[in-house]
């Protein structure tokens, strides 16, 4: 019988499987996290965490742009708005589960939440201001969560996967505020 990732000739894409039933068993209270685990877990867990504050961030960053939305086309922004807050607190709650599946505690703590989050809490004046600081915080998502991903690499394929879902989804936001702030021009003012 062959070692561990040591491929049998007879069965060239599977390892030994009595190795891994061994090693599954072995230090069972890690739950997914097993001993080909690659990336720095303690890292792992900082990042995932910033990631989950700046979602936050942005929920109430959109929420109070929902609520304060006025002037001739703010309906349909005040729609947009609700529409990528109710987005980004899904992104949240799918980062704080795969916190949990490395055996880490996401944190919700409000203290210090603008300190973890890579993304500000900047309210706007007026329409053209909010969407422009919600395609601001877009972008900053963009560019941090893509540093994200290149961290994860093969380390950690399963967190590198939702964050690239989630930035495929932060880009369709910048593209969406960036549409309104040219639809929206000078009325908004």
């Amino acid at each position: 019988m062959g070692t561990a990732l040591t491929p049998d000739p007879k069965k060239p894409f599977l390892s030994d499987i009595q190795e891994i039933r061994r090693r599954a068993r072995k230090h069972i209270e890690k739950g997914a996290v097993t001993e080909n685990y690659k990336a720095d877990l303690e890292t792992s867990l900082r990042v995932l965490n910033e990631a989950l504050a700046t979602e936050i961030v942005c929920v109430l960053r959109y929420k109070r742009h929902h609520f304060m939305a006025s002037g001739i086309h703010a309906q349909a922004v005040a729609d947009e708005f609700l529409e990528h807050a109710n987005e980004e607190q899904s992104h949240a709650d799918q980062i704080a589960a795969r916190i949990i599946q490395l055996n880490g505690a996401p944190n919700f703590n409000p203290e210090g939440l603008l300190m973890r989050s890579h993304s500000e809490y900047v309210e706007g004046q007026t329409l053209r201001d909010m969407i422009q600081e919600d395609l601001v915080a877009e972008r900053i998502a963009i560019e941090s969560y893509s540093e994200i991903i290149r961290y994860f690499g093969d380390k950690d394929p399963t967190s590198r996967r939702l964050m690239e879902e989630i930035l495929a989804k932060e880009e369709e936001h910048a593209e969406d505020m960036k549409t309104l702030i040219e639809r929206v021009g000078k009325d908004a003012d």
